[in-house]
């Protein structure tokens, strides 16, 4: 069985962000650039239940660990922010 591919608006639902596709570019803008010293889950912004999903999506190796990589990509990225790769939906 293949696992689910989730979506960029999937994970902002999850961490309980708005997930609309203007929402999730202004969080994005808004918090970039990441240093880059700085791993995505210990991001200041983050509450302790958000920065939990994200270490344990990653270290875990889980399926929302593509869309995790896809954000810190976004928030390390120093121009313009790169078009999130993933489906479109919720």
């Amino acid at each position: 069985m293949d696992a689910p591919v989730h979506s960029t608006a999937q994970l902002f639902a999850q961490l309980g962000l708005p997930a609309d596709p203007g929402s999730i570019y202004r969080f994005i803008d808004t918090h970039r650039p990441l240093h880059d010293s700085l791993k995505l889950a210990d991001a200041p912004f983050w509450t302790p239940a958000q920065a939990s999903f994200l270490r344990e999506g990653l270290q875990a190796d889980a399926d929302w660990a593509p869309i995790i990589d896809a954000l810190n990509a976004a928030l390390h990225e120093t121009t313009e922010p790169p078009v999130l790769n993933a489906p479109c939906g919720t």
